[in-house]
Order: C-alpha cells, then sequence, then structure tokens
C-alpha cells in the first residue's frame, strides 16, 4: 500500500491483558480478508483512510508505557483487521520496536501470502497469535466467506521458520465443540507442538452483535453461548495432551 511509514490504524489500546503476555499495547489495524460470522470488530473490515498514523506517532506513544511492559512481561501485540495486509508498516514498527527490546507479538488469522516482507517480519515478531476458525475447508468458507489453505500453508511457515506461537481457538457450540472436532484439533496441532506455546480456548460470544447492527449489517450466526462445563472438559482434554492451555473470559 505504500513504503511502510504510515498506517490504516483502527484502534489502540494502551493496557491490555488477553492478546499476549504481560500488560501490552494493541493496536487495531483497518481491513481484513475474511468475514468471519462470529467476528466482533467487524468495524475494522473497511478502509477509512483519514485514520493514518505514522510508525513514530505511534512508537512515540509506545514509549510511555516501556516500564509496564517491563515490570508485566509485556509488549506491542498488533491486531486488526488482519495486521499483515500492512506488513511493511509492521515491520518498520517492530524494527524500531526491537531496538528498544519490546517483546512484539502479531495476532493474525494467516490468510496471506507469503512474500519477502513476512519472511523478513518473521526476524522481528516473537509471538504469533495464530487463529484457527476451522479445521474442515467447507465450514471454514461456511465461517468466514474463504477457504483455510493459505491459512494452513501459514501455519506450515511459521514451523519452518521456528516461530513461538499461541493457538487461538473460538469454541462455538455445534460448530467447533464437538468430540469429533477437538480431537481433530489435538491431532492436527501435534506436528506443530514444538512451536506451541500456550492453546488459548476464547468462548463463543454475541457482544459484537450490536456493531453489526449499528453498522447496518445483519448477524447470520445462530449459536448459543458455550456451557461452562464443556469449555472445562475442553481445556482439560488439550491439557491431558501436555499443553499449557488458557481459557478465555
Amino acid at each position: 500500500m505504500n513504503n511502510g511509514e504510515k498506517g490504516y490504524i483502527h484502534s489502540v489500546i494502551t493496557g491490555g491483558t488477553v492478546d499476549g503476555p504481560g500488560i501490552r499495547y494493541v493496536i487495531f489495524m483497518q481491513m481484513c480478508p475474511l468475514r468471519c460470522k462470529f467476528c466482533h470488530n467487524p468495524d475494522t473490515w473497511q478502509l477509512q483512510e483519514d485514520r493514518q498514523k505514522s510508525v513514530e506517532e505511534i512508537l512515540f506513544d509506545i514509549k510511555k508505557y516501556k516500564n509496564f511492559f517491563t515490570l508485566s512481561n509485556g509488549g506491542v501485540t498488533v491486531s486488526g483487521g488482519e495486521p499483515l495486509l500492512q506488513a511493511k508498516f509492521v515491520l518498520n514498527l517492530f524494527k524500531h520496536l526491537k531496538k528498544e527490546n519490546i517483546h512484539t507479538a502479531i495476532d493474525t488469522c494467516g490468510y496471506i501470502n507469503i512474500d519477502e516482507t513476512i519472511l523478513e517480519l518473521f526476524q522481528y515478531t516473537d509471538l504469533f497469535l495464530f487463529d484457527i476458525k476451522h479445521l474442515n475447508n467447507e465450514k471454514h468458507i461456511e465461517l468466514t466467506g474463504k477457504d483455510n489453505k493459505r491459512i494452513k500453508n501459514f501455519l506450515d511457515e511459521l514451523k519452518r521458520n521456528n516461530k513461538n506461537v499461541w493457538i487461538r481457538q473460538v469454541l462455538i457450540p455445534n460448530l467447533t465443540m464437538d468430540t469429533e472436532y477437538i480431537n481433530e484439533l489435538i491431532k492436527y496441532l501435534d506436528k506443530y507442538r514444538p512451536i506451541i506455546k500456550k492453546i488459548e480456548l476464547l468462548p463463543y460470544h454475541k457482544m459484537g452483535k450490536e456493531k453489526w447492527k449499528k453498522l447496518g449489517m445483519e448477524y447470520k450466526l445462530s449459536a448459543d453461548t458455550p456451557q461452562k462445563k464443556d469449555l472445562s472438559e475442553i481445556k482439560r482434554k488439550f491439557e491431558n495432551n501436555g499443553y499449557d492451555v488458557l481459557l478465555s473470559s
């Protein structure tokens, strides 16, 4: 889109605690290639050109919170939307952050073509928060509007580059919570075990439904919120397979 000096920013959170380790400065980027039916940030999907910020502006603000990162083993997470659609900007920012010895993380859906910029960005990224929507390709298309081939390829690339990964799975009743699916997911992730540092289970919620309404969009996903006992059982199953598991509230 440009030389990476400026990025299209949706919003920032200066004291985030759910997007990586410690206290984090979370940057939500604009645009996303997927159209997830359960998305709670549909307002990030489209480009709003009046919301550009330079690397220098963002870096100046981030440095105000450096002591919090140091004390909590936190850092900066770039999320979205899909941050890798603006990989040059993220690369530019992360190069500066590593000079400041600040931990860097990217929350990505992985629906990205691997190019030289992405591969260079790997060198400056300490952690990838990798979102799995659904392993089954047809259900993935139904949920997101896109197939999952690029996503699976991206996870392979993370393994080839030995990058630290947190796997994130949204748990949706009748879609990603049944025993067959969870067993399949555990089996699928086994070959990536060396790079997986945590499994983060994200219970489905309807908090984004109001955003869809305000944007004049129809919220088509019909699903109940998960039962606590079912969530606990899934968490225990991953733990029994040797994973460090975080069940988000």
